[in-house]
């Protein structure tokens, strides 16, 4: 899938300005593309945590890239984290970091096409990964941005052929105005449908745009989205001020199931059930026209391209 420019200012930029302390690496801005969802994001950080939790990084490489190091002095991000303990490994949303037993930490945002795997194990593949071997011919981890090896030998490699993915260091998740910003976590923090209702009840914008929304629902994407929604039975373009409260219900009930499930499958696509509009969404240009016998329309909704099923959802 190519990228246009077109496409980025659709979904947007989040901009990341630190803080104003002087050291050069506070002061950066870091412009990210939300491209994966939290099913993605939660797999990469239990891939980090059971690799590195505990232990000390005794070797750290990290290929020079300005852009996916956002601009970071030459470096800076070794310096972080070589000779640091793991006390614990984080996620927010769709970023995730790595908290030190000393400051800076080291944040981490998947792109569209990066991925974290620990070598040696076995590892699923993103559907911008296609067929492309991890490794070239003489051993060495394509496109890879970084790599960390514990004491004990454990290994964990984040590679990204589209350099879209991005690495930065903050004092901790209060100082990264990317993880400050982001609202409530759908899978560890997930709404109470009253208070949620509130929010609604005042919001004229399509329910689609709102679920895509990190203020509100943060690590929902667009997939996440329009499963939630068709499994819901709500139309994407209604205003979010028409759904009932019992209809809210539903939605947090649904979306909760299908993060849950996806976490725990790891993001395995190829075990989310057959009945989920997931495995009807892609294929060709267009994707599957029916489920279950019942038509797929796809059209632009809160600037992203939807899928739902007009008969079931209303």
């Amino acid at each position: 899938m190519r990228l246009t420019a077109r496409a980025l200012n659709g979904l947007g930029t989040l901009i990341q300005n630190i803080t104003d302390v002087k050291p050069s690496w506070m002061q950066l801005t870091v412009n990210l593309y939300p491209m994966p969802e939290l099913p993605e994001v939660e797999t990469a950080r239990r891939t980090l945590a059971a690799a590195l939790k505990g232990k000390t990084i005794q070797r750290a490489e990290f290929p020079e890239d300005s852009i996916v190091q956002c601009k970071l002095p030459a470096g800076a991000l070794l310096q972080a984290v070589q000779g640091a303990k793991v006390l614990d490994v984080h996620r927010k949303g769709k970023y995730w970091w790595i908290e030190l037993d000393r400051t800076p930490w080291l944040f981490g945002h998947l792109g569209m096409a990066g991925w974290i795997r620990e070598i040696g194990k076995e590892s699923i593949r993103l559907r911008e990964h296609g067929n492309a071997p991890w490794e070239d011919a003489e051993g060495n981890v394509r496109f890879m941005k970084m790599r960390l090896v514990a004491e004990d030998g454990r290994e964990v490699v984040m590679s990204d052929g589209r350099r879209l993915a991005r690495l930065w260091l903050a004092e901790g998740a209060h100082a990264s105005k990317n993880v400050a910003a982001l609202g409530a976590d759908v899978l560890d923090h997930p709404w109470k449908p009253a208070d949620l209702h509130k929010v609604l009840s005042k919001r004229q914008a399509p329910i689609k745009a709102l679920l895509l929304d990190q203020k509100l629902f943060a690590g929902v994407g667009n997939w996440i989205a329009d499963e939630a929604l068709y499994q819901a039975g709500i139309r994407p373009a209604r205003a979010a001020s028409t759904l009932t409260i019992k209809e809210i219900k539903e939605l947090l009930k649904v979306l909760g199931e299908i993060v849950e499930l996806a976490v725990e499958a790891g993001a395995d696509s190829s075990k989310y059930p057959a009945a989920w509009l997931f495995r009807h969404r892609w294929g060709g240009k267009r994707g599957v026209d029916e489920i279950e016998g019942a038509p797929i329309r796809r059209e632009t909704i809160g600037g992203r391209t939807t899928a739902w099923v007009p008969d079931r959802q209303k």
